[in-house]
């Protein structure tokens, strides 16, 4: 049985920072946060972390949205934006200065890095030396007022910070190892750590499930917390997606954008089951399951603490078995929507629609469409070497595309069943092998050699179209 909050409201959220194209990764955490939310009858909220203004990316904020909203995971509240709440921020910290948890810090670039130099040459961490925080308090104000300066947190020097990992148990840090981190930093925008306690707080989060990368911060934000007087929600740290050969996940192997899988033809409720799957498993062993069933199967004890692989070829076969569990008219309106946002052409729902049997057991990703099947809707063109490839045994392939032509041009009844039975006919008579033939025909309509059914493609295309790619192949071998 999952473990249900005592809290009346459970409240978890996602805070993405815009700094590029969004991760598979934020789609992970976003995943198992909305889903802890639903499970708890509570609420799941978007905000976008906008205070690196170095690596801020403009587009990246409208990527996020179309990312989350691609997977159907949707925010009961937000997006809030951290650029938009900076005197909040600011406030805060001053706060925290007039109660001697912080302090003014006015140490240039320069001694920051000699600080660090020599610490690294000692063999210890490269952390502050605290030099600022031995200023008298009221002197420090008035620099403040005239000078450069960062607001850094005052660290106790001793005793442990510990909290109760809801995945991973009791961690603790010594207090003496931690940094004194900078809370406002010269440019007044706040750092993550300042931000992300201020706005968990301010915005009820009860629950703060997020990447294991965040471990080492979190006594910085119970600190913060303690600081401020405020209650501390519940931390959970998810094992950090890895590639088979255990590194961080990288575009070196593949995609790693959400709105990348977006593009390669992948459905979002596959992704999202792969996703499930990493660190978690079903409790009745399933491979395949819903959005709504994972919501409510969900359990953070059946997280494991060893970093999941994400296994490119399984998505593959997972995607492939979402599409084949697709009706045939909902592929054909997935493979609409798909050619039109990512290939600009507007296809006849209803071509799709009878297309969409024919590839349905062919294909992996709405991307793969084209290659196998591009032929329905877009102009083929063919060299002789081509219409040629398999050679020229038992009569010449112009005489054979000549009568297959003639024949097809006076046949009425335009079926798949009845096009084999005529074109296999043919080949009787002729005494020509009917796999080379075929193989001419196919590529002569196709202009390819590996395509879904030929006498099924045949019927799709009609026969106005049919009869006109095999007249212009033979054209083709005619030519000198």
């Amino acid at each position: 049985m999952a473990v249900k909050s005592q809290i009346s409201t459970v409240k978890t959220r996602i805070a993405p920072s815009p700094t590029g194209a969004p991760h598979v990764g934020t789609a992970y955490v976003a995943l198992f946060n909305w889903a802890f939310a639903r499970q708890n009858k509570g609420k799941f909220l978007l905000r976008i972390e906008d205070t690196d203004r170095a690596r801020f990316v403009p587009q990246a904020e409208s990527q996020i949205l179309e990312a989350l909203n691609w997977l159907g995971l949707s925010w009961d509240e937000g997006p809030f934006r951290q650029s938009e709440r900076l005197p909040i921020y600011l406030e805060h910290a001053e706060d925290l200065i007039k109660k001697d948890h912080a302090y003014y810090c006015f140490c240039s670039e320069t001694r920051l890095e000699d600080v660090r130099q020599k610490a690294q040459k000692e063999g210890l961490p490269p952390r502050y030396d605290r030099f600022c925080r031995k200023l008298d308090p009221k002197i420090a104000a008035g620099r403040a007022k005239k000078e450069k300066f960062v607001v850094r947190l005052k660290v106790p020097e001793e005793g442990t910070t510990s909290f109760a990992d809801l995945i991973r148990g009791e961690i603790h840090f010594e207090n003496k190892v931690l940094d004194d981190q900078v809370l406002i930093k010269s440019d007044g925008y706040p750092t993550y750590h300042l931000a992300v306690v201020v706005d968990d707080h301010q915005m009820g989060v009860t629950h703060v499930l997020r990447g294991e990368e965040w471990i080492s911060s979190t006594p910085k934000h119970i600190l913060l917390y303690q600081a401020f007087g405020w209650d501390l929600p519940k931390f959970a740290h998810f094992p950090v997606l890895r590639e088979a050969s255990r590194a961080k996940l990288s575009k070196r192997h593949g995609a790693v954008g959400i709105l990348e899988f977006k593009e390669e033809g992948y459905l979002p409720e596959a992704l999202l089951n792969f996703l499930a799957l990493l660190g978690w498993s079903h409790p009745q062993g399933k491979e395949i399951f819903s959005l709504d069933d994972f919501a409510e199967k969900f359990d953070l004890r059946r997280i494991s603490t060893t970093a999941p692989v994400f296994d490119r070829e399984k998505l593959d076969w997972m995607n492939g078995e979402y599409i084949r569990q697709l009706g045939t008219r909902q592929l054909g309106i997935r493979l609409k929507e798909y050619l039109k946002e990512y290939r600009g052409m507007e296809i006849d729902p209803d071509i799709l629609e009878r297309i969409a049997p024919l590839v349905r057991e062919r294909i992996k990703k709405l991307g793969e469409l084209e290659a196998l099947a591009g032929f329905f809707f877009t102009d083929v063109a063919w060299t002789k070497e081509e219409l040629l490839g398999g050679g020229e045994s038992g009569g010449s392939a112009s005489e054979k595309l000549s009568a297959a032509a003639e024949i097809l041009e006076g046949f009425t009844v335009w079926e798949t069943k009845k096009l084999e039975e005529k074109v296999r006919g043919l080949a009787q008579e002729k005494k020509w092998e009917a796999p080379a033939l075929f193989m001419l025909l196919r590529v002569a309509v196709t202009g390819q050699t590996v395509s879904p059914p030929l006498f099924e493609c045949m019927e799709v295309l009609g026969k106005e179209k049919t009869v006109s790619r095999i007249k212009g192949a033979l054209k083709i071998l005619e030519a000198d």
